[in-house]
């Protein structure tokens, strides 16, 4: 018999025990369709955060500060000790500093990390952000080269404003974009506008920052508990032109994590602002106003990383890159994927058992079968072959519904959670995904079980003595 002979066979006896096959079939469905969507929740929150990593060119950024601060040195009472740890600043943040990094081979842009806690002002409505001055040039990059309307900023001065989407829209205005063309129930509750974001650029805005007198403040602290310290802080405001919004963020996206609104670099630094970013601004002893608590460095190559954080180090200065925490994180994720997929793989197991008892039962009903087989010249090669067909076929059968069945109530349970956990004015998210080697991977391994689960019965069946076989009932 040739192999398509035996596919036959193999595929015949399936069909005379329907309703065996059917129900054996059924417990390979159920553990690849387990199997399937545990393993795609932890592959789908996997992309969603890697995807907003790269959307915002995460893993080709880091940070550089002075010196590395723990929580040991904030909580510690000992004035002491934080100036000793202060001290530790062998190479400060400053302009100096800021042109070696620049001159450094592969950085593609570097500047100084200013975001100033502020009040936006259109029209009626305001709302508290912070304004991140970033310099014109990084337009070039995620996220800021894809706006949803207008332009970045055009250069690094004038009174230009890009806000987020999210921004505009405590500011009263809903953006129309593909994921929100009407308003929620809570955008109508609290008298949002929708709008085309073409129709706002070019509005005028009034960012509005407040200044402190730190002398004043560290001279009498507890002045400011008992609200005799009022005479410390003082306001200004600035007149802005809206020149771009960006996208909104997903629902893994950075949001306003840096700053809803962006302005041009030296522009920010013309505005008065409370005189600190940090506890360590205030707590530095002697600190000169051209020191920076970080600068932002950007490289051109994800491959260049490792050297250009090397090069940076050797200047005594600390660096953090997200790039750093990707095997951590991969590792985390490789741990939750397996944690999942082990659900799945006990479900699977248990419908190995089915295969074998379904198998053995066939092997009984068929003895006089194979005995006459074996009688006119068929080996145990070709016995334990058909045995295979059927249990690789049951296998094959359970992968494919047992994935369709996976995907189903992946789309489902995205549906729930959609409509009854995430807030309607809030993007929909997708928690599931089934790359193409998950598809294939549960196929083979469907396949590969259901295999195993037919090596004993078909040695069984292999074994069988034709004479014996022929006298059987």
């Amino acid at each position: 018999m040739n192999i398509r002979d035996l596919i036959k066979i193999g595929f015949s006896n399936l069909w005379q025990t329907k309703l065996r096959s059917i129900l054996t079939i059924l417990g390979v469905v159920i553990g690849i369709g387990a199997l399937s969507s545990m393993i795609s929740f932890g592959t789908g929150i996997q992309k969603n955060i890697t995807d907003a990593f790269k959307n915002n060119d995460l893993f080709t950024s880091m940070n550089v500060t002075a010196a590395k601060i723990g929580m040991d040195d904030i909580q510690h009472p000992d004035p002491g000790r934080i100036r000793d740890a202060m001290k530790e600043k062998k190479a400060p943040l400053n302009d100096s500093t800021l042109e070696l990094i620049r001159n450094v081979e592969g950085v593609a842009i570097a500047h100084p990390e200013i975001i100033l806690p502020c009040k936006l002002v259109m029209g009626e409505k305001n709302t508290s952000t912070r304004a991140q001055a970033l310099p014109a040039a990084m337009g070039k990059y995620k996220p800021y080269k894809d706006l949803m309307a207008g332009t970045f900023l055009l250069s690094d001065t004038g009174r230009q404003m890009v806000l987020s989407w999210e921004t505009m829209r405590r500011l009263g205005y809903v953006c129309i974009d593909d994921k929100q063309n009407k308003l929620s129930k809570k955008d109508s509750s609290e008298n949002r506008i929708l709008v085309n974001a073409d129709t706002m650029i070019g509005k005028k805005l009034f960012l509005v920052a407040a200044t402190i007198d730190v002398k004043k403040v560290m001279k009498n602290p507890f002045a400011m508990m008992n609200g005799a310290g009022e005479e410390a802080f003082s306001e200004d405001s600035t007149v802005f032109t809206l020149t771009g919004i960006l996208k909104r963020s997903g629902p893994f996206g950075s949001g306003d994590i840096k700053g809803g609104a962006v302005i041009p670099a030296k522009t920010a630094s013309e505005i008065p602002t409370l005189g600190f970013s940090s506890i360590w601004d205030i707590l530095s002893p002697g600190k000169d106003e051209n020191q920076y608590s970080s600068i932002y460095v950007r490289v051109g190559d994800i491959q260049e990383m490792g050297r250009i954080r090397k090069e940076i180090e050797d200047m005594d200065m600390h660096v953090f890159s997200i790039s750093d925490q990707l095997e951590e994180i991969k590792r985390g994720f490789l741990i939750m994927d397996s944690i999942l997929g082990a659900i799945g793989v006990v479900a699977l197991l248990i419908a190995a058992l089915g295969i074998i008892n379904t198998m053995v039962m066939s092997i009984l009903e068929r003895t006089r079968e194979i005995g006459i087989m074996k009688a006119i010249g068929g080996s145990d090669r070709e016995i334990k072959t058909i045995f295979f067909v059927e249990a690789g076929s049951i296998g094959l059968i359970g992968a494919i519904f047992g994935l369709l069945l996976g995907w189903l109530f992946t789309r489902v349970a995205t549906l729930v959670i959609n409509n009854y956990i995430v807030p309607d004015d809030e993007v929909a998210v997708d928690l599931f995904y089934f790359p193409i080697w998950l598809i294939l991977g549960a196929i083979a391994f469907s396949i590969l079980i259901s295999l195993a689960a037919g090596l004993y019965p078909a040695a069984r069946a292999a074994r069988i003595d034709p004479v014996k076989a022929l006298r059987h009932d």
